[in-house]
Formats: C-alpha cells, structure tokens, sequence
C-alpha cells in the first residue's frame, strides 16, 4: 500500500500504462516474503538434482542425461556396424548378420539395406553397347546425330543420301521382328489360325515382361499386329515356334531370307531380337525394309497407332512403340524399334518427306528418345536443305570411309 500511494500521488495511471505496473508488480512480488520463499524452493530443488545426479554417478548409475547421450551413443554405434556391413567383400556386399539385424531398428535396418543394394549394384561393372565398346560414337557428323550408325537413302534411286558407320555389324535387338514377319507373310502361314502363348515363350534371355499371359490365345494375325506394333517378345517367339518344324526350322528360314536378299552382314539365332547374336549392318537393314515394305499387312500392322486385344477375359489395350506415329508432320509407310543393352536404342523407318522415299536407319542410339530426335533432324535437313523432287548431289561430310558408299542393293 505505501508503494501503490506513492506511484499513485506522483504519477497519473493513464499516462503510466501497463508496463510501467507489471514492472511494479515483479518488483513487488520479487522483494515479497511468498516471491523470496519460491525462489529459495527453485534453488534448493536444483541443487537437490545436482546432488542426486552426483551420487548416482558414484554408485554407477546413469543419470537422465547420461541415458540420453548413452542412446545417443548406441545408435551410432549401430549405423556404424550397419555401414561396415555394406563394406564389400570380395567384390560383393558383405551381408549382415543375425545379431547385427536384431540389434537394429526397423528404420536402421531398412536403411541398411538399402545402402548394401545401392553397393551390390555399384559392384556391377557398367553394361555398354557393341557400338560403345567399339567405339563408334567417337565419329563425328554434320547432323550431330546421337546413333553411332545412321543411314538415309532414296528407296526408289537407290542413292545413299546420308551415311555414318553404315559398314558396321552391330546387335540389332526387336528389328529383328521385321524379319520375322517377312518369313511368316511370305510363307503364307494362316493368319486366322490360332495360337497360345506358353512357357516356351518366356523371356528366359533377359527376363523382359509382358502382358500376354501363358494360355492367352489369340490369332497368328493377332501375333503378328503386337510384334509388330508393340515390339511384343511372347507374339513373336510364338509366331516362330508355331511354324512347321519349331524354331530352329524358323531361325534357318529366316537365315535362308536373309542371304536371298543379299544381307551379307547378317545372321539370326531367334525370332524376338532379345539375343545380341541377331546381328546387321544398317546396308542389310535397308535391303530388309524395302522387302518388308512390298507387303501391305507388315506395312498397316506397323504402322497402328493402337490395338486391343481380350487377355485373360480382359480387354488389354496396346499402344505403337514410336512415337512418331502420331506426329501429322511425318508420313510412315513402315517403321520397327528395338532395344537391348548390347544394341543400344534402334529405329528404321520408310517415310516420304521432299517428295522422295526415304529408307531411315538407326542404329545404336545413346539416349531413350534420341533416336527419334535424329529421326527428325534428318527429315529438317531433308525439307529445308534439299528442293522437293531434286536429288541430292552431296553427302555431309562425316569423316568416314562411308560417306562415298555406292547405291545399296535393293
């Protein structure tokens, strides 16, 4: 009271304020017998802790703080026994072992294992293409074309147009397809015969996956349309197992097509191009699509945006593997595509642009969509380099002995 009636006489509350009043109020409260009791309480409480603490120390006891850091402590201990785990042996990852596993955390573990799968797969040395290994994408072009073999030719005057490695025998992966279609269209084998997918038809060469299930059964037409299509493996290998004699009759056959047609550089060991055996020069993939061309069924099934067919009771709906198909600026009169490692990403196509026939060969691509944008790098310098209907009387300089390539041999 003798406070209040002093700040009261001496100041008017309103001009005050209320900070001026809390201040007064710890003030008040710090120099009170009830604030110095607490404040004395605090202290002796923290004092008491301290104390417990020590003793407990003494006696070998951990203290709150000590069984934090001890946890602490333990877990590093654990991610360290986790990292020297994924150490690897030998070449491979060592694995961890049971009393490491039941020491560990669920989240510790999962990391754990994560860490020795990303190691497994650092071990692996790194998988190249034939044409990587050989060293073909050290040559140069005008074009900057990311395939390491690229060949472009008028299909009806035989002129090579534009050529890069086109001499070279690489891994030709799904293009194979094209041959195998030829061998069925022109043997003449019944397109509305049906066939069944089995287990001889899985991929047991790279472990590929598909969505024709064993037991779907659908026409050799059907086959055809998806190998074609959508690069579908289960469809073609079937499409080679169900001709007279197996596939080993199929592989000769198609052989046998391939040294009529004059494909010195090729050879075929099955019908899907998973094998990097199936091997060919762009010249010999150029002497293919013009054959393959002269058939309308291997054309339109080629060349289908889409197709569905019933799987498993199921409408399965599949879609065209090049994309530029869909592209109104392109006119596609047949195209394939393949991929394997050993191959790289492959593309061959006949189209018309300039007024001309054009046979485009792609082979051994370094990225997922670059075949496509050398694809249509060609058809640029085609329509704004080359008059329509005019032949082209240079080849761009691309530093290699091919660039002087005589006609192919259709």
């Amino acid at each position: 009271m003798f406070f209040a009636s002093i700040f009261s006489s001496a100041f008017n509350i309103r001009r005050v304020g209320p900070l001026v009043l809390l201040a007064c109020a710890i003030a008040l409260g710090g120099a009170s017998p009830a604030g110095a009791a607490t404040h004395k309480k605090q202290s002796n409480t923290a004092k008491s802790k301290s104390t417990k603490s020590l003793k407990a120390t003494k006696a070998g006891k951990k203290s709150p703080q000590a069984v934090g850091k001890s946890k602490s402590a333990k877990t590093r201990a654990q991610l360290r026994r986790a990292e020297a785990s994924n150490r690897t042996v030998g070449g491979r990852p060592a694995k961890l072992t049971k009393a490491q596993v039941k020491r560990m955390s669920k989240k510790q573990l999962l990391a754990a294992r994560r860490a020795q799968q990303a190691s497994m797969v650092a071990a692996q040395p790194e998988r190249v293409s034939f044409g990587q290994a050989y060293g073909l994408h050290t040559t140069a072009d005008e074009l900057d074309l990311k395939s390491s073999v690229a060949l472009v030719l008028d299909q009806d005057t035989k002129e090579v147009l534009f050529s890069k490695n086109s001499q070279a025998v690489l891994p030709i992966a799904s293009l194979t397809k094209l041959m195998t279609a030829l061998v069925v269209t022109e043997n003449k084998m019944p397109l509305n015969e049906v066939l069944t997918i089995t287990q001889d038809d899985i991929d047991l060469e790279k472990g590929s996956r598909s969505r024709l299930m064993v037991g779907t059964q659908l026409t050799r037409e059907q086959m055809l349309h998806l190998a074609l299509m959508s690069s579908e493996n289960r469809a073609a290998n079937a499409l080679g197992r169900s001709y007279p004699g197996g596939v080993n009759a199929f592989v000769l056959a198609m052989n046998r097509k391939a040294a009529d047609l004059g494909m010195r550089d090729s050879q075929f060991v099955e019908p899907t191009g998973l094998s990097s055996n199936n091997q060919s020069s762009a010249r010999d993939l150029a002497t293919l699509v013009n054959a393959a061309h002269r058939h309308r069924i291997i054309r339109e099934l080629s060349t289908s945006p889409e197709y569905q067919v019933e799987v498993g009771n199921q409408p399965v709906q599949f879609h065209n593997t090049n994309r530029l198909i869909a592209n109104p600026a392109w006119e596609i009169g047949l195209q394939k595509t393949g991929y394997i490692t050993e191959a790289g990403r492959c593309l061959v196509m006949q189209a018309k642009m300039a007024g001309r026939h054009l046979i485009m060969i792609f082979l051994d691509s370094s990225g997922k969509y670059s075949r496509l944008g050398d694809a249509e790098r060609v058809r640029k310098w085609m329509t704004e380099t080359a008059p329509a209907g005019v032949p082209l009387l240079s080849v761009p300089s691309i530093g290699v002995p091919s660039i002087s390539a005589p006609k192919v041999t259709l």
